[in-house]
């Protein structure tokens, strides 16, 4: 079941805001990505801590040299077969890379444009991509992504520089900006599936890949996918949702649209509340069905709430970390 398309905007907002998300503003929230990390080493109160750690293996490790044992050298690091020939302890040296690249899957279909206050799914997918975007290029490493619609997809190679972050927030501002209420391309529920085919092509491994989306369409074959991408690399979901997609609330009669499409209906039928209710849950089942199979972090994000400070609750610490 689809969603109405529902704005109600607070006293004092502006008409517009929330509605569609602004380049300005996404280039803005540069200054709030900060006081969290996707590193395996957490906060406590971090949903990356305990178990989830040891999926986010962090950025890779390149071979550098073989040398003799010297005290204080860590015993797992020796290299039994060199050590057993030449009958003197020898370990493996080696060096952090660079950097790594990190792949951000964003989500701009017809199912993003819902938002019972404050802001649209689509527009917390943007800011939630904003963030991590620049988070990454602060920390040294390559960003890029797949922003999908429903009608294909935009890849951005990942890349350390400014000018590919602004590429990448430029086709999540421009998917998002073809959503409307009135008229729009029809939903497609493959369109998860298929950006999701095309990250695979392109993160073979070590890769960090950040799932932006509602999960409209996550099926066995969404499973199937998450999987085989968290063989090699770190998997995290960001699971964007608004309240009224599960407590739809007895409102007396409203229009829903889709696209073209009106329908007037009875909020205040307990049938049409349920049918709401079971369609979330169904959707929110699998996500964490494939979160937990994979022991992939799950992070939930409103859009009622502001996405910096929900991030740095979910991910981070109170004080800005140096590193991501």
């Amino acid at each position: 079941m689809e969603f109405p398309r529902v704005s109600q905007r607070p006293p004092g907002q502006a008409a517009g805001d929330g509605i569609h998300a602004a380049l300005d503003d996404l280039v803005r929230l540069r200054f709030k990505a900060q006081g969290f990390s996707f590193l395996p080493r957490q906060p406590v109160h971090s949903v990356l801590a305990g178990r989830h750690a040891s999926r986010l293996r962090g950025r890779g490790l390149n071979f550098e040299e073989l040398r003799a044992y010297l005290p204080g050298d860590d015993i797992r690091t020796i290299d039994w077969k060199v050590t057993a020939r030449t009958r003197e302890p020898h370990v493996r040296v080696y060096t952090e890379e660079r950097d790594r690249a990190v792949w951000l899957l964003v989500d701009q279909r017809m199912s993003m444009f819902f938002g019972s206050r404050v802001r649209m799914k689509s527009v917390t997918a943007a800011e939630a991509t904003a963030l991590s975007a620049w988070r990454v290029l602060a920390a040294g490493d390559r960003v890029g992504g797949v922003v999908f619609g429903d009608e294909g997809h935009d890849i951005v190679t990942p890349h350390r520089s400014e000018d590919r972050v602004m590429q990448l927030l430029g086709r999540v501002v421009a998917r998002g900006g073809v959503l409307s209420a009135g008229t729009g391309p029809a939903p497609n529920a493959r369109a998860l599936n298929e950006a999701l085919a095309t990250v695979e092509q392109h993160a073979k491994h070590d890769c960090l890949v950040v799932l932006i989306t509602d999960g409209f369409g996550a099926d066995e074959e969404t499973r199937r996918r998450v999987g085989r991408l968290a063989q090699h690399n770190d998997v995290l979901t960001v699971f964007v949702f608004d309240p009224m997609e599960r407590d739809l609330g007895d409102h007396g009669r409203l229009v829903f649209s889709e696209g073209g499409a009106q329908l007037e209906a009875d909020t205040g039928s307990r049938r049409l509340r349920e049918a709401f209710a079971t369609a979330f849950d169904e959707r929110v089942d699998v996500m964490r069905r494939v979160s937990r199979r994979y022991e992939m972090p799950w992070l939930p994000v409103q859009t009622t709430h502001g996405v910096a400070e929900q991030v740095r609750e979910l991910l981070g610490h109170h004080q800005p970390a140096p590193r991501r």
